[in-house]
């Protein structure tokens, strides 16, 4: 598989996960307490955490 092949792909699979991600983000969030230091905790964590599951797919996208 060509490295322009895989960057789509691997295009396309972030797309998708982020729109989830998000969305579940969104509905968790909206469930939390109303107290400004449990959703900014929340936010930080969940403002961050996307990341992690992308590091082995952009590995592969960028894989040789």
């Amino acid at each position: 598989m060509g490295v322009r092949t895989r960057k789509a792909i691997g295009g396309l699979a972030i797309l998708a996960f982020l729109l989830l991600y998000v969305g579940a983000a969104a509905k968790l969030g909206s469930m939390l307490p109303d107290q400004w230091a449990v959703r900014l905790l929340y936010y930080v964590v969940a403002g961050t955490a996307w990341g992690v599951p992308l590091i082995p797919l952009l590995g592969w996208m960028n894989r040789d």
